[in-house]
């Protein structure tokens, strides 16, 4: 069984299996925009903690104009809770061992350990202008 991490703290699985595309985090960025268009959940696995290629994956989709639910499932910890969720990413889908060592209220203290990050909220503007900024 697994455990669906949100801003709001545990959930159960909420989505059918027949509206999933389950991405490795070796899958070739050129290969996502054919991949996304149809589905309402896109996974993307991370096998270790240490393994950063599905933020990048995330933050490609998000480009593509994927604005579906995007979860991360696998080896992610809480303190990588908040920058997945800047990178894209809507939610974190644990293993219920996981759960039990981390439990939902260190996952939310993750999410609020900066609130006033100069960078801006988690949740906020994902993708900035890319317009130069205007000089005085």
């Amino acid at each position: 069984m697994s455990v669906i991490v949100r801003d709001s703290g545990f959930a159960p699985e909420d989505m059918a299996e027949a509206d999933r595309l389950v991405l490795a985090p070796d899958t070739d960025p050129a290969d996502l925009a054919s991949m996304w268009r149809g589905r309402s959940l896109i996974i993307i696995d991370f096998p270790s903690h240490t393994d950063g290629r599905g933020l990048t994956l995330a933050r490609l989709l998000r480009h593509l104009g994927y604005r579906g639910r995007l979860r991360a499932r696998g080896q992610v910890l809480p303190d990588q809770y908040r920058l997945a969720r800047r990178a894209g990413f809507d939610e974190v889908e644990i293993d219920d061992a996981r759960a039990a060592r981390q439990p939902e209220r260190q996952w939310i203290a993750a999410l609020r350990a900066q609130p006033h990050d100069y960078r801006g909220p988690p949740c906020g503007n994902l993708w900035p202008s890319t317009r130069a900024p205007d000089r005085l």
